[in-house]
């Protein structure tokens, strides 16, 4: 196994592609996580919202002054990104909020669980003038209403890209992360009201928490557990707008809504260089492997499949020792970590299979096994190796399964509330 490093990110509208670059077992630069390329997903977004603010009730019969609206009224320049608030006196619940152009078409929106502030469910437009009403019920039963208008900011010509390794009506494994990936990273300053416009939706429902990497170019989100079979996730990066300290406004939001589909998990043991093979908790096969070499170990760990080949070729020409460079022909590919490793068929190593460990990192099985494995499994399938020499680095693949949960929600921007954060509406 080669060394492992992250290939730097020159971001356009990123979704990602259906295809990653392709790297043997030896790393290197080959091996490294792909650079964005045109046509994935983007980011931006910091929240305008304020929560209510209980004040003097009002005192003796005369009608309640109107409850106070953010974006004030007048304001200009505000954000593509912002939400609606209110200040009831005495304090009080919104119970509506109407939001339209200044030609009368509606905006669709949704109140944050916690009542904070009203979310519209797109962008706003840029350079458009919106004017907004907000209903709401004091605690001295009185009905409170203010209206607004506000003009948003013209386009910004800083922008910065994101993506969402998520796909729509795709069917994903019980281990798949949603994978927000932003370029350049947010500084610490910003990840808190970044991650406040990142929206989970999961039915059944199931809380969870979102964890930043690497700098701030990466955020994961998972739940304490795998996801149950059967769930839906559906994500919103509300972050089109998004203004952060430097100087940089998210160029657009990214949706998808995904399946996760039967538990399927892999366990490979290196003492007993075997694979378990299960699903919905029972062993359905044991197949014999072979991992990386001493000089080039396979790494230990919670991994994630993260892209499958029937066909490849691995390139490993780049790495700096020249005993690990080669071009070889590979059936049955499933990438594992961004530095180059892969289960897949090494009908050249079958003869050592289960009794020595020979690759440079990768999971070695058999042609026959390899095509099996191939057939069952999902893109977000968990594989756990352990016993190597090498522990799996944070960020190197989806390693949003290698940590405890108590690790994985310190490294969250927002307090996670124990057992994981509720579904945000």
């Amino acid at each position: 196994m080669g060394r492992f490093s992250r290939a730097g990110a020159t971001v356009g509208a990123l979704v990602l592609t259906a295809s990653l670059a392709l790297t043997g077992c030896g790393g290197g630069d080959e091996g490294k996580k792909p650079a964005f390329e045109p046509g994935q997903q983007q980011v931006g977004g910091v929240s305008a919202s304020a929560p209510a603010d209980p004040s003097a009730a009002p005192t003796g019969g005369a009608p309640a002054a109107a409850l106070t609206v953010s974006p004030a009224d007048g304001a200009a320049s505000r954000p593509v990104s912002t939400e609606i608030s209110a200040r009831i006196p005495g304090g009080g619940t919104v119970s509506k909020v109407v939001l339209a152009t200044a030609d009368g078409t509606a905006v669709a929106g949704r109140m944050r669980r916690d009542g904070s502030s009203w979310v519209p469910s797109a962008a706003l437009k840029y350079g458009t003038k919106y004017t907004v009403t907000v209903t709401g019920a004091g605690k001295d039963g009185q009905t409170y209403e203010g209206t607004s208008t506000f003009t948003t900011m013209a386009k910004p010509k800083s922008m910065i890209g994101s993506g969402l390794y998520l796909f729509s009506d795709k069917t994903y494994g019980v281990a798949m992360p949603v994978v927000a990936e932003f370029s350049p990273g947010i500084p610490k300053k910003d990840r808190a009201a970044v991650q406040k416009r990142m929206f989970v939706q999961t039915d059944p429902p199931q809380p969870g928490a979102w964890h930043w990497v690497d700098n701030g170019t990466q955020a994961y989100y998972r739940a304490p557990e795998y996801w149950k079979t059967g769930t839906t996730i559906t994500v919103r990066l509300a972050l089109a707008g998004i203004p952060l300290s430097n100087g940089r406004y998210g160029n657009i939001d990214r949706s998808a809504t995904a399946k996760i589909g039967r538990a399927f998990e892999m366990t490979v043991d290196n003492a007993t260089k075997r694979m378990t093979v299960s699903e919905n908790g029972t062993v359905i096969r044991t197949l014999p492997v072979s991992l990386g070499k001493k000089s080039t170990p396979s790494s230990s760990g919670t991994m994630v499949v993260m892209e499958k080949k029937e066909s490849t070729v691995f390139d490993t020409r780049s790495e700096p020792d020249p005993a690990n460079r080669y071009v070889t022909e590979i059936d049955f590919a499933q990438r594992i970590t961004w530095g180059g490793e892969y289960i897949h068929a090494a009908p050249w190593s079958e003869g050592v299979q289960g009794r020595r460990n020979v690759s440079h990192g990768c999971v070695n099985v058999s042609m026959a096994d390899g095509r099996w494995l191939f057939g069952k499994t999902l893109v977000g399938d968990p594989i756990t190796v352990k016993g190597t020499e090498r522990r799996l680095a944070p960020g190197n693949g989806w390693t949003a399964w290698s940590l405890s949960w108590s690790e994985f929600v310190a490294g969250s921007a927002l307090p996670v509330p124990e057992g994981g954060q509720p579904a945000p509406f």
